[in-house]
């Protein structure tokens, strides 16, 4: 038996003014060129991650694996053509040479220069190939789930948590139920549904109510097997495409077909609930200062307004200055991305003291952002190619690669540049450097969520920093154009009734 598996995964901000070519998608994984077959399985081996389930699965099985493509890219703007095109070529022509079935990890969330639903492209072009071959899919919690992901997938699952340290088990999930079917065993078939909503990511978190029940539910009758599979997605809303929306998608056996309303009672519920998911911030101004007051550390000050995970350049260097501005003593920042700070910093040399422009130098000309860089003198204390390994719970033993970094000194303010971005989710972003984060009094991080995984045990405080950004909570700030409408919070008045979609 041969089983083709790929990942392919990237969360597009439609604001974003990143732009993602081909290389965005091999640089993190320490690549110049897209990573396949036996490199491919020796990077994601390991990992606690879809892929690496797949992988771990298929080995145990004793199964012929087929890796033709392994592409992963921090979130940013709209794929380029040319580069999703060469990634579905990979996987399209190892379907074409033939396969028993494909396990794909994808995000669910992707958009193209050309397609608004770039997995559902990436699914209808295997379908051209081979009509009938069994897929199975695994897919980020926010993914914007269409007709065609679930037309073109035999088995569709979900993450459910968030900070996302359930991507391996989500895997293992799809890969027994594409193999149960490969085998005989089972025949599914899929019910989706969605719900006109924009949840803010902030307040959906499977962890906690309003999503908590929810997903609860949906865990409830997979395990007791009324259904094969049961996700729940919060959707990803900074992306302007018809799809964004809460869905859940649900995947039954033919010859048992109970709970078949399972994906409306889903959506149902998230739709009661619907003021629960609004996120009101409070300015960064007033939570720094509130910060200041603070006694006991670590204190983990979240600046989700411009975060990588989310499509962020990571160089806003608004809540930095606020930061110095308030004179918060003991402070530690990971990571801001400036290559040219970096260059000119390294150029420098350990122990220099320069003054120099850091961050701000991506304009977001969408949301009428200017690039503003900040003026600091300072200490350069370390400079080192910052790579390294996950050991927390989130994308256990991915290596990460930001590039050259450096250890800058202002004042009591030590920061991390680096020339790659990323949102900090582990601890090794502060101790590859040097730092020790519990001898710190304050942890600035850019990071909506996710940064909890590796963090959240340490803190004594966490405060939501609403600085500015292209990953705002603003949701009014974005010209939205491409939404279907009416949906909710930016419209009010809005009549809904749940209505199943199936293969």
């Amino acid at each position: 038996m041969k089983i083709i598996t790929a990942i392919m995964q990237h969360e597009t901000n439609t604001f974003s003014s990143i732009e993602t070519p081909l290389r965005a998608f091999t640089e993190l994984l320490g690549s110049r060129e897209i990573l396949s077959g036996h490199r491919a399985i020796k990077f994601f081996k390991g990992t606690r991650m879809a892929i690496g389930a797949f992988i771990d699965l298929l080995q145990a099985e004793n199964i012929d694996i087929a890796l033709p493509l392994a592409a992963y890219a921090e979130p940013s703007a709209a794929v380029e053509d040319n580069a999703f095109d060469q990634m579905c070529d990979c996987i399209c022509d190892a379907v074409a040479q033939g396969c028993d079935g494909i396990m794909l990890d994808l995000h669910g969330a992707m958009v193209t220069q050309s397609y608004f639903d770039g997995e559902g492209e990436l699914l209808r072009r295997i379908r051209q190939v081979n009509p009938r071959v069994p897929i199975a899919v695994a897919l980020d919690f926010h993914a914007n789930i269409s007709d065609e992901i679930c037309q073109h997938a035999d088995i569709v699952t979900g993450y459910r948590t968030y900070p996302h340290v359930d991507m391996y088990e989500c895997g293992l999930r799809a890969g027994r139920l594409l193999l149960k079917m490969i085998y005989g065993q089972i025949k599914p078939y899929t019910r989706w549904a969605r719900a006109p909503m924009m949840t803010h990511m902030i307040k959906q978190t499977p962890a906690l109510a309003p999503m908590k029940p929810i997903m609860d539910k949906a865990i409830c009758k997979e395990t007791s097997g009324d259904v094969l599979a049961a996700s729940v997605f919060g959707g990803f809303p900074l992306a302007d495409i018809p799809y964004v929306s809460l869905a859940a998608v649900v995947v039954l056996d033919q010859n048992d077909r109970k709970s078949h309303q399972l994906a409306d009672e889903l959506v149902s519920m998230a739709w009661e609930s619907r003021a629960d998911f609004v996120y009101e911030p409070e300015t960064y101004v007033n939570t720094i200062a509130y910060a200041k007051t603070l006694a006991d550390g670590p204190i983990i000050l979240a600046d989700h307004g411009d975060n990588a995970g989310a499509g962020g350049s990571h160089d806003n260097m608004s809540v930095v200055a606020e930061v110095l501005r308030q004179e918060l003593k003991n402070v530690a920042v990971a990571p801001i991305a400036d290559p040219q700070a970096v260059d000119i910093l390294w150029q420098a040399g350990e122990g220099a003291e320069i003054t120099l422009p850091v961050g701000g130098k991506t304009p977001t000309p969408s949301i009428g952002l200017k690039a503003e860089p900040l003026e600091l003198n300072g200490c350069v204390k370390t400079l080192t190619e910052l790579k390294f390994e996950i050991t927390g719970p989130m994308m256990t033993g991915f290596q990460v690669d930001l590039g050259r970094s450096v250890l800058f000194k202002v004042g009591s303010v030590e920061m991390i540049i680096s020339e790659r971005r990323t949102e900090p989710a582990d601890l090794g972003f502060f101790t590859n450097m040097g730092i020790e984060p519990l001898e710190k009094r304050y942890l600035l991080l850019k990071s909506r969520q996710h940064f909890r995984a590796g963090f959240e045990q340490i803190a004594k405080q966490i405060l939501l920093v609403a600085g500015p950004g292209v990953c705002s909570s603003d949701y009014s700030i974005f010209p939205f154009e491409n939404l279907t409408r009416p949906i909710y919070p930016l419209d009010k008045d809005i009549t809904f009734s749940a209505q199943t979609n199936r293969t």
